[in-house]
């Protein structure tokens, strides 16, 4: 068993062992979703997140979700989440599958949301008794709404911004991307401030009565004059340390939205870093666009704006780094098998989404650890604390290039790097015995299948391994030019 899913099992048990209360609520959903699911979901948005077990009684006991509707219940739990008549607004949540007492139990972890959501037209709040359906009650959802002004920056109303203080152009340019994301997006039919209100750009406080467009529209889709008479400290830098370690050799200022800021990023990293030929099945990608997009994302997304520290990406030799300013949930590195991702600015976040600029809250990050390997031979490093960093290492070659210089040979350049013991010894087997399936290497290794299946995919992304044939009567076939 891996660590990160030995930490998973002892986590579950942990919530077993607390019982039901304020942040952990069970659901029996044996071969269907209970009615009441999201309406704790719903509540835990509202109040201050939490985790939901299914396939365990109100006493703890652990009954498991019927094998053959597993998929089938979590397939329906992403699809009602992403309905804006089961929730509203719409949220993202993953829910994973963890084997206790030999029974299948799905958790979701539920994270503090920065918006106050309805289930099936209803708010529901959270206390140590359950969920309580608070919509007629407008003492407790002016709190709530309260709360949640002052608790997320991103929602702060500014009641003089008007329309023709946001930029148009940006305005039609996310909604033709939105719509190239999906034909049928609903803003494709929607005027401008129809748009901006169902992107929750434009908000009301219901503790003031006071209406306008928030923080996130103007950072979003603000005039650069607007932003900073908003924000004075916002800025974003890039450097290029390549010579003159002590200076920089080029440099980009960028003060302004957060649209823009995004593409003169990704314009930097292109300017400055190569993009190796590299193919993902029978299709050639962009490493570097793969990684650099995530990079870029959540340094925009995901900072505490209201700190004046300035948010920078620096290409070195040997490696690039970010820094933003974070209000942490956690400190240290984070284990990309055993985190829960957190929406520090839910709304921005979401606004990327839409407009295909950022994945799913976690799969981003998961494809960061995919393909770093590939473009630099080693994991990258996501640090939290006050300071937000990322470090995505370079082959030497990388810098040596300096301007992207189109295709070459192959990801690696003749550059040796050196592989876990895991893969060293699948390469091993395979080279005994070229049709041993990922079953019989989980038994040979004494290693579970899900870490088998993540070792041969990192090695067919450095193109040390492929497959040829079916899944059940081809073989496995280790690339000469980089054979170990």
């Amino acid at each position: 068993m891996i660590m990160g899913e030995s930490i998973r099992k002892t986590a579950i048990k942990n919530l077993l062992a607390q019982g039901e209360g304020l942040q952990i609520e069970f659901k029996t959903c044996r071969d269907t979703l209970n009615r009441d699911l999201f309406e704790s979901v719903c509540a835990f948005l509202n109040r201050f997140g939490g985790d939901v077990l299914l396939g365990v009684r109100d006493d703890g006991e652990v009954v498991g979700v019927a094998p053959d509707a597993v998929e089938r219940l979590k397939n329906d739990f992403v699809t009602a989440l992403n309905n804006p008549q089961k929730i509203n607004p719409p949220f993202y949540l993953t829910i994973d599958a963890v084997e206790i007492e030999r029974k299948t139990v799905l958790h979701v972890f539920v994270p503090e949301s920065s918006q106050v959501h309805r289930c099936n037209g209803h708010i529901f709040d959270r206390n140590e008794d359950g969920d309580f359906n608070i919509t007629g009650n407008t003492g407790l959802v002016a709190a709530l709404y309260q709360r949640k002004q002052s608790s997320y920056a991103e929602n702060k109303i500014y009641p003089y911004i008007q329309l023709e203080h946001l930029r148009n152009d940006w305005i039609a340019k996310a909604r033709k991307m939105a719509v190239n994301q999906r034909p049928n997006h609903p803003w494709a039919t929607l005027d401008e401030m129809e748009l901006l209100k169902s992107a929750q750009l434009y908000q009301q406080d219901y503790t003031t009565g006071q209406a306008g467009f928030t923080l996130a529209a103007v950072l979003l889709l603000g005039r650069d004059d607007v932003i900073l008479s908003v924000l004075p400290h916002h800025r974003t830098d890039a450097i290029l340390r390549r010579e003159h370690v002590d200076r920089y050799d080029d440099r980009d200022d960028i003060r302004t939205n957060l649209l823009d800021s995004y593409e003169r990023l990704m314009a930097f990293v292109a300017k400055h870093l190569p993009d190796h030929f590299y193919l993902e099945g029978d299709q050639r990608i962009s490493l570097r666009d793969h990684i650099f997009r995530e990079v870029a994302a959540n340094m925009l997304i995901h900072r505490d704006f209201l700190n004046a520290f300035p948010a920078k990406l620096v290409i070195e030799q040997g490696r690039v780094f970010t820094e933003n300013s974070n209000q942490p949930h956690g400190h240290g590195l984070i284990d990309v098998t055993n985190f829960s991702p957190f929406p520090k600015n839910p709304v921005i976040a979401r606004f990327f989404k839409e407009i295909g600029w950022a994945d799913e809250l976690g799969s981003g990050v998961r494809n960061l650890f995919k393909y770093s390997m590939a473009y630099g031979g080693k994991p990258p490093q996501l640090l939290e604390g006050d300071i937000f960093k990322t470090v995505i290492s370079l082959h030497s070659a990388a810098m040596d290039d300096g301007i992207n210089d189109g295709i070459n040979d192959g990801i690696n350049d003749g550059i040796t790097i050196t592989l876990p013991e895991i893969d060293q010894k699948i390469l091993a087997e395979i080279k005994r015995n070229a049709r041993i399936t990922m079953v019989e290497l989980s038994k040979t290794l004494k290693r579970s299948e899900s870490t088998i299946e993540r070792s041969i995919r990192r090695l067919q992304a450095q193109h040390r391994l492929k497959r040829q044939g079916a899944k059940k009567s081809g073989l496995w076939i280790i690339l000469e030019a980089n054979d170990e």
